[in-house]
Protein backbone atom coordinates (compact mmCIF):
# COMPACT_ATOMS: atom_id res chain seq x y z
CA UNK A 1 0.00 0.00 0.00
CA UNK A 2 1.33 3.43 -0.92
CA UNK A 3 2.16 5.92 1.79
CA UNK A 4 2.71 9.35 0.27
CA UNK A 5 4.86 11.55 2.49
CA UNK A 6 5.55 15.26 1.89
CA UNK A 7 9.19 15.70 0.88
CA UNK A 8 9.46 19.42 0.11
CA UNK A 9 7.96 22.35 -1.73
CA UNK A 10 8.60 22.36 -5.50
CA UNK A 11 10.55 25.63 -5.10
CA UNK A 12 12.98 23.93 -2.69
CA UNK A 13 14.70 22.17 -5.62
CA UNK A 14 15.20 24.60 -8.52
CA UNK A 15 15.39 23.45 -12.16
CA UNK A 16 18.70 21.79 -13.00
CA UNK A 17 19.52 21.12 -9.34
CA UNK A 18 19.71 18.16 -7.02
CA UNK A 19 18.78 18.27 -3.36
CA UNK A 20 18.98 15.99 -0.36
CA UNK A 21 16.19 15.39 2.14
CA UNK A 22 15.74 13.00 5.03
CA UNK A 23 12.21 11.75 5.55
CA UNK A 24 11.13 8.98 7.90
CA UNK A 25 14.80 8.19 8.52
CA UNK A 26 15.57 7.68 4.83
CA UNK A 27 17.88 9.83 2.71
CA UNK A 28 16.19 10.88 -0.54
CA UNK A 29 17.97 12.53 -3.47
CA UNK A 30 15.62 14.75 -5.48
CA UNK A 31 16.42 15.95 -9.01
CA UNK A 32 14.67 18.64 -11.07
CA UNK A 33 15.26 17.93 -14.76
CA UNK A 34 13.41 19.60 -17.63
CA UNK A 35 10.33 20.50 -15.54
CA UNK A 36 10.19 16.95 -14.10
CA UNK A 37 11.17 15.65 -10.69
CA UNK A 38 12.91 12.33 -10.04
CA UNK A 39 13.92 10.73 -6.76
CA UNK A 40 16.53 8.11 -5.99
CA UNK A 41 17.68 6.52 -2.79
CA UNK A 42 20.11 9.20 -1.63
CA UNK A 43 22.95 6.88 -0.55
CA UNK A 44 25.40 5.92 -3.30
CA UNK A 45 25.91 2.14 -3.44
CA UNK A 46 29.68 2.53 -3.84
CA UNK A 47 30.67 3.86 -0.43
CA UNK A 48 27.61 5.69 0.85
CA UNK A 49 28.19 9.09 -0.73
CA UNK A 50 25.36 11.67 -0.74
CA UNK A 51 23.85 11.62 -4.25
CA UNK A 52 21.59 14.59 -3.43
CA UNK A 53 24.71 16.68 -2.86
CA UNK A 54 26.27 15.66 -6.15
CA UNK A 55 26.40 17.57 -9.40
CA UNK A 56 23.65 17.28 -12.00
CA UNK A 57 24.33 17.57 -15.72
CA UNK A 58 21.17 17.00 -17.73
CA UNK A 59 19.78 13.80 -16.27
CA UNK A 60 23.12 12.48 -14.96
CA UNK A 61 24.08 12.92 -11.30
CA UNK A 62 27.68 12.48 -10.22
CA UNK A 63 28.33 11.40 -6.65
CA UNK A 64 30.60 13.95 -4.94
CA UNK A 65 32.71 11.32 -3.17
CA UNK A 66 34.01 9.04 -5.95
CA UNK A 67 32.30 10.31 -9.11
CA UNK A 68 29.96 7.39 -9.68
CA UNK A 69 27.39 8.57 -12.23
CA UNK A 70 23.70 7.63 -12.43
CA UNK A 71 20.86 8.48 -14.79
CA UNK A 72 18.26 10.00 -12.47
CA UNK A 73 15.38 8.97 -14.76
CA UNK A 74 16.01 5.24 -14.34
CA UNK A 75 18.75 4.86 -11.71
CA UNK A 76 21.24 3.16 -14.06
CA UNK A 77 24.95 3.50 -13.34
CA UNK A 78 26.67 5.00 -16.39
CA UNK A 79 29.63 2.58 -16.38
CA UNK A 80 27.92 -0.61 -15.21
CA UNK A 81 24.23 -0.54 -16.24
CA UNK A 82 23.32 -3.61 -14.18
CA UNK A 83 23.97 -1.47 -11.08
CA UNK A 84 20.69 0.38 -10.61
CA UNK A 85 20.09 2.88 -7.83
CA UNK A 86 16.56 2.44 -6.39
CA UNK A 87 14.04 4.97 -7.67
CA UNK A 88 11.29 6.32 -5.49
CA UNK A 89 7.82 7.16 -6.83
CA UNK A 90 6.92 10.85 -6.70
CA UNK A 91 3.87 12.94 -7.28
CA UNK A 92 3.14 16.64 -7.06
CA UNK A 93 0.08 17.95 -5.24
CA UNK A 94 -0.34 21.70 -5.56
CA UNK A 95 3.19 22.92 -4.70
CA UNK A 96 4.27 19.92 -2.63
CA UNK A 97 6.51 17.06 -3.75
CA UNK A 98 5.35 13.78 -2.20
CA UNK A 99 7.37 10.58 -2.12
CA UNK A 100 6.25 6.99 -1.63
CA UNK A 101 8.77 5.18 0.58
CA UNK A 102 6.82 1.91 0.55
CA UNK A 103 7.91 0.95 -2.97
Amino acid sequence: MSQWIPLCNVDDCPPGECCEFTVSGRVVALFHVDENFFALDGVCPHQGGPLGKGSLSGCIVTCPWHQWRFDVTNGENQITPHIVQPRLPLRIEEDTVLVDLEK
